[in-house]
């Protein structure tokens, strides 16, 4: 029974509260006496409040309790705690106009009361008040945040406590779905955790809310460039110039983006009207000289980069582009400079691990291979140190495809996929001749090169997620792949998105994005009558390639030498899967085999992409078409044989490389391996 009770002077009022919401559960009544009490003596009490309204809800008197919140918020007109209270009180009551009319006097009392913000968007959405929603979460992301001290201590974790950081956020947001700060701190969560696709989902979910809200933007368009979605990339970045089109930061991913979406020649165009404006300005020369080795003009490219290192010295990404042509030689006063600059201390990480891969070019040029590799191994234990990999993921990720997709499966499916003949996939690890290959089909008259485009894992993460939250709904472990979906519709999907970056009317086109080879097994199901061309090279000269190879995305194997021979050895095991499954369906290209002898081997090519032979793909050097992959130089010149052995000159200090690629170092050019 509850007994009676009343404030004494002598009590803290903070003790009195917590007393009082010990009893909420086994006494809601005694906990509303006290909760009333205090009001009787302190009015404008919040928390007291806060209790009274929640001892109500418990024993199902809203209805009086919001009686009394309307004589208070009468009262005390200037009362905010009463009107936001009465604003939930109301909105949980289905009074959507009467809970807006009381949350909009809270904001206008406390126009940083990041609740009243958040709450009084969600009513206006429900209201179909999209604008004027939009507008609360914005205010509510700018306001103070005095009801998130939690997710205040959330951002001070350390790396290592990133997991118990992220829990805390997803029940906050449970409870908070619509908090714009708590699905922003959860982005920038998952981009600390390289969980890339998560964050891309929370900064959607916030622009949704928010659509003005530029640094969820800002950072949407980063998640999406570290997925290399660069259609979707692109498209955020004009909204941004569209609120801001003089802002320099803008202008130069516009210009990035441009040339990274295949549109070259407006690259440039765009270029030489921001450069006019703002000659010096050395982000826009970088994105010009970008544009410009895309297409062709190596020699107006270095001159740009020249520029650029005659300004800034200390720029590293300057260093490293003009390294990065691969058929540029450094000068020894390059050499001096770079090392007088890595000297510095002060030099940041970024620049110091791109002028290392540089300087590391340049001495291998000079056949000072010990030296070469030394700066090669600094440059990348100081990129892995900056982004951790784990390469047990991919090897998961390939146990799992090799077991889905079996060869009864792919029986099953037989025929249901779309029946284009249009894609020609040419799959290979970077650096193992792949782009050789695609430039090889290019100079064919019936087939487009597209390079490297994002269409199958935008479909096959899609996927991946619907069959997450069919495991977690149902708790019956992972559905058969692609169960439940249309095939056909999948692999006219993947048309569609590839289409986007079609410039020609030629009947073909290739795909040669790397990581395609995760997403065989899609391949197969979604589009039986694509071809697929898997390119190998060398073991020990594929992976020591790629070590000395600093990529667009710092995160991958590619910074440990033991990392990229599980890379390597995942490849092969992958594509032996396929191979002995569906016997025939993919043909193979060795590296060696082709810059030996070409022609009968471009002939082969050709056969099974069922081509006529033109004279064309054995002089694939001589084709204009735009390439942005690292090999673009080297493959505008007729093939050489000796780059196939320059990996001996580090053989010495290639031992961890050689014992973790295992038996595929041993069987190759032959599949199969420790798979």
């Amino acid at each position: 029974m509850t007994q009676s009770w009343e404030l004494r002077p002598t009590q803290p009022l903070w003790a009195i509260l917590a007393r009082s919401a010990e009893l909420l559960e086994d006494d809601p009544v005694g906990a509303e006496a006290r909760a009333r009490e205090v009001l009787k003596h302190a009015p404008a009490q919040p928390h007291a409040l806060t209790l009274l309204v929640s001892a109500a809800r418990v024993q199902g008197d809203s209805a009086g309790v919001q009686a009394l919140l309307e004589s208070l918020a009468s009262d005390f007109p200037e009362l905010a705690a009463a009107h936001y209270e009465l604003g939930l009180l109301r909105a949980e009551r289905g009074d959507g106009a009467g809970a807006i009319a009381a949350l909009r006097r809270v904001v206008d009392l406390e126009p940083d009361h990041p609740g009243a913000w958040r709450i009084l968007g969600d009513r206006l959405a429900a209201l179909g008040d999209a604008a004027g929603a939009a507008d609360a979460y914005s205010r509510q992301f700018k306001s103070s945040m005095t009801d998130l001290l939690m997710l205040e201590h959330v951002t001070n974790l350390g790396d290592d406590q990133l997991d118990v950081a992220v829990a805390m956020l997803r029940e906050f947001l449970k409870m908070h779905p619509t908090d714009l700060n708590g699905l922003y701190m959860m982005g920038q969560l998952c981009v600390r955790m390289n969980r890339f696709r998560d964050a891309e989902r929370m900064f959607a979910r916030a622009l949704e809310l928010a659509p003005e809200l530029v640094a969820a933007r800002c950072d949407y368009g980063l998640v999406l460039h570290r997925q290399s979605k660069w259609e979707e990339e692109y498209r955020q970045i004009g909204i941004l110039l569209q609120g801001e089109p003089e802002n320099p930061g803008y202008r130069y991913l516009m210009a990035s983006a441009l040339y990274r979406t295949g549109r070259f020649r407006e690259a440039i165009a765009y270029c030489d009207r921001i450069l006019g404006e703002d000659p010096e300005n050395s982000d826009y020369q970088m994105a010009y000289a970008s544009a410009l080795r895309i297409v062709g003009r190596t020699a107006q490219c270095i001159l740009v980069l020249r520029d650029v290192l005659r300004r800034e010295p200390d720029r590293g990404d300057a260093w490293w582009a003009l390294a990065n042509l691969k058929t540029f030689r450094f000068a020894r006063a390059d050499m001096e400079c770079m090392s007088a600059q890595l000297a510095d201390d002060t030099l940041p990480d970024e620049s110091r691990y791109q002028m290392q891969f540089a300087l590391g070019k340049a001495l291998e040029d000079e056949r000072r291979y010990g030296e070469a590799f030394e700066q090669y191994r600094r440059g990348n234990s100081l990129v892995r140190a900056r982004q951790p990999y784990d390469p047990s993921e991919i090897t998961e990720h390939v146990r799992r495809v090799k077991s889905q997709f079996s060869a009864g499966f792919l029986r099953t499916v037989a025929g249901r996929g779309c029946p284009s003949r249009d894609p020609v996939f040419v799959i290979g690890l970077p650096r193992s001749g792949s782009t050789l290959v695609e430039q090889i089909l290019a100079s064919h008259s019936a087939v487009e090169g597209l390079g490297e485009i994002t269409a199958l894992p935008i479909i096959a993460a899609r996927i991946a997620e619907s069959v997450q939250s069919h495991t977690n709904v149902a708790g019956t472990g992972r559905p058969p792949p692609l169960e439940g979906e249309d095939l056909r519709a999948l692999g006219e999907e993947y048309l569609e998105r590839a289409g986007n970056s079609r410039r020609s009317v030629r009947s073909f086109f290739t795909d040669k994005l790397p990581n395609n080879f995760q997403h065989l097994g899609l391949i197969c199901a979604i589009l039986p009558n694509a071809k697929i061309v898997t390119v190998h090279r060398h073991p020990l000269a594929c992976c020591f390639s790629m070590y000395k190879q600093l990529f667009q995305s710092e995160w991958g194997p590619f910074y440990d030498l033991e990392n990229l021979a599980r890379y390597y050895r995942d490849f092969v095991d992958v594509v032996s899967h396929f191979d002995a499954a569906i016997p025939g369906r993919i043909h193979h290209v060795v590296y060696e085999e082709l810059v030996r002898d070409p022609e009968p081997e471009i002939r082969r090519l050709l056969d099974y992409c069922s081509l006529p032979f033109e004279d064309a793909c054995l002089r694939f050097y001589e084709s204009e078409r735009p390439i942005a992959t690292a090999s673009s130089e080297q493959v505008r010149q007729p093939v050489y044989a000796n780059a196939n052995e320059q990996w001996r000159h580090f053989e010495r200090w290639l031992d961890p490389l050689k014992a973790a690629l295992g038996p595929v170092l041993e069987t190759y050019p032959r599949l199969g391996g420790d798979g």
